[in-house]
């Protein structure tokens, strides 16, 4: 399957996701990028299950910077972004957006660590596995 450098996740915020002031709080929006990266693996053909069991990885994240832009709030429809900028043997960069229609709420930088599934140390992708995630980065200097 062909997945656009713009690969985008929609998401509603419910009760769960806000503060007391109807503002989603802070670290739902680490949740709401796993899932878009998530979902960005799995239209790949790559769920997070096969990839541990086919592949003997698993992903973890190795570092986040966040901008916080402007607040979503209850009700809101959102669009979570994931763009894989770099694709290393063992490591990946995602660039992410948490936007609202045409407004840009939250931008993130990702950096993901490819695991051995069994002793979670840092491990290199297969050949076949790399070369399908490679074909789909969309370096940074190519915006």
């Amino acid at each position: 399957m062909s997945v656009s450098p713009g690969f985008s996740w929609p998401t509603r915020i419910y009760w769960e996701d806000t503060d007391a002031g109807g503002v989603v709080y802070h670290a739902r929006y680490v949740a709401f990028m796993e899932r878009a990266r998530t979902e960005w693996m799995r239209a790949l053909g790559f769920g997070q299950e096969r990839t541990r069991t086919d592949h003997g990885l698993v992903f973890a994240v190795r570092s986040m910077s966040m901008d916080f832009l402007r607040p979503a709030r209850l009700d809101d429809a959102l669009a979570v972004t994931a763009t894989l900028v770099q694709c290393k043997r063992a490591s990946l960069v995602f660039h992410q957006a948490v936007c609202r229609g045409d407004e840009t709420l939250l931008t993130a930088q990702v950096k993901i660590a490819a695991l051995d599934a069994t002793t979670f140390k840092p491990r290199g992708m297969d050949d076949a596995f790399h070369a399908v995630l490679k074909h789909h980065e969309f370096p940074e200097s190519a915006h």
